[in-house]
């Protein structure tokens, strides 16, 4: 799912890696992140035609690498041996008699000087160590700033997938709003008229109406605010202050929201959405714009799961997704659950890794699902995992800790 944009980042982290380990002596970690520095490179399918010249020139810097490795610890030995030849040379010289004092000091004098030498070099070699830990640190720098922008960008994608869906969502309540104050104006009228004739029974069954549509108005006014309310707790930068959440409300809200957002780039899609939220459930403390962006996940990552096996034409296919609650504990359990494609046991293992993704190119960063994991199990202490089987369908499973003594009063609804 990531784009030649992401593999390239990642190359490049895993290079920087490989150098890192190089300059700290870590031969064997240097090469495995070098490995993994060529095979993220060649999973780039939008640059056929400059595999072959790049993948010789990562050749070339690979026998660099493996002869610079080799240079320095020939150095090293050579030190080594060195010294063992100094140590040697001193034990001869206190065991030669008065008549070699001379000759030892002659070889005291050569071995001083060579002892300098090598200290010399070993010094210049720890200045141009320092010299090059010190650009590593600039690089992991500047790896940690690109990392922190490539999740940002994960967020605001997700923010963007949300703006069709929440267009939709108040579309609705301000229809209404539209319809009842019009019918309000209308009622108005009437009570005028009603007023200059008299009619006191009249009066007071318009005022009535009028009373009922300005409560109606109200409580779609502020359906709209609670939709916007939202929107905003979803784009603002995350405080990670958790606070006791309706985990059936998040549930039903995003998932409408994800399927309008869907529905809103291609009209023809239709699904169906089934909700089992358990009532009674209890509140979770949880960071509700941070939860919102898991579920928008797991909900687009479903869409995209049964519309992919919409598109192969199977006879009688019916894409459903489906979200389910239910109290396991201490533990409030999520299930999103989805009879697309399904998802093959090798690529189970793989599916939460940063940047890994089967989606072609520049349909997703592959930063989604990493997130989302490090968002349940980091940031709320719980758990995220995944049950598929290919042709029938994937659910994911989330557990988190639930807020002691607290319930709320959702139903279930379908």
């Amino acid at each position: 799912m990531a784009g030649p944009g992401s593999l390239t980042t990642q190359r490049d982290a895993e290079l920087v890696q490989s150098r890192l380990h190089e300059q700290l002596a870590r031969p064997q970690d240097a090469l495995s992140h070098y490995r993994r520095y060529i095979g993220l490179r060649d999973s780039a399918q939008n640059e056929q035609n400059q595999k072959a010249a790049y993948r010789q020139r990562l050749g070339y810097e690979f026998a660099d690498k493996e002869a610079r490795l080799k240079a320095t610890q020939e150095r090293r030995q050579a030190v080594a041996a060195a010294e063992v030849r100094r140590q040697r040379q001193l034990r001869t010289a206190t065991s030669l008699g008065a008549g070699g004092l001379l000759l030892l000091a002659a070889g005291l004098y050569f071995t001083l000087r060579r002892t300098e030498r090598l200290k010399q070099l070993v010094t210049d070699q720890k200045q141009d160590l320092q010299a090059q830990r010190d650009r590593l640190d600039t690089s992991l720098t500047e790896l940690r700033v690109t990392q922190t922008q490539l999740i940002q960008k994960e967020k605001m994608a997700s923010l963007g997938e949300l703006t069709a869906g929440v267009a939709h969502e108040i579309q609705n309540p301000l229809n209404f709003v539209n319809n009842f104050a019009e019918v309000s104006t209308e009622l108005l009228n009437e009570l005028e008229e009603a007023q200059a004739s008299g009619d006191a029974e009249e009066v007071t069954a318009l005022t009535a109406v009028v009373r009922e549509n300005l409560t109606r108005i109200t409580e779609h006014g502020q359906r709209a605010s609670g939709i916007i309310k939202g929107m905003l707790e979803h784009s603002r930068q995350s405080t990670g202050e958790r606070v006791p959440t309706d985990v059936n409300s998040l549930c039903d809200e995003y998932l409408r929201l994800a399927y309008q957002s869907l529905r809103a780039t291609d009209k023809t899609f239709n699904a169906e959405l089934k909700t089992d939220l358990a009532p009674g459930l209890q509140l979770v403390p949880a960071v509700p714009g941070d939860l919102g962006r898991v579920l928008l996940n797991l909900f687009g990552n479903a869409f995209y799961a049964v519309r992919q096996r919409q598109l192969t034409g199977e006879a009688g296919y019916q894409p459903t997704i489906s979200v389910a609650t239910k109290q396991v504990g201490p533990q409030v359990e999520i299930q999103v659950t989805d009879n697309g494609t399904g998802i093959p046991a090798e690529v189970q293992q793989k599916i939460f890794q940063p940047f890994f993704t089967t989606k072609p190119p520049g349909e997703g960063t592959g930063l989604g699902l990493s997130l989302s994991y490090d968002i349940v199990t980091q940031g709320h202490a719980g758990s995220l995992h995944v049950e598929s089987c290919v042709g029938q369908g994937s659910t994911f499973l989330i557990r988190m800790p639930a807020q002691e003594s607290t319930v709320n009063s959702s139903v279930s609804a379908e």
